[in-house]
């Protein structure tokens, strides 16, 4: 996922994208945890998405 993919959707859309990618981090940890996580680097991927999506919310915010 790409930040020129994200600035064109809504706040809506980014808010149940970055509460998606939350859930999502917390399974992958929970994977890790008990051993399930076959690569820990999508840990890492995930915090960037998370990361790009908070940003883009944050432009959305500064424009207003």
């Amino acid at each position: 996922m790409k930040y020129t993919e994200l600035k064109d959707k809504t706040a809506a859309e980014l808010n149940k994208m970055l509460k998606d990618e939350k859930l999502l981090l917390f399974e992958k940890r929970q994977k890790l945890k008990t051993m399930q996580l076959t690569n820990p680097k999508e840990i890492g991927q995930t915090r960037k998405n998370i990361a790009r999506i908070s940003t883009a919310i944050n432009a959305l915010k500064k424009d207003k």
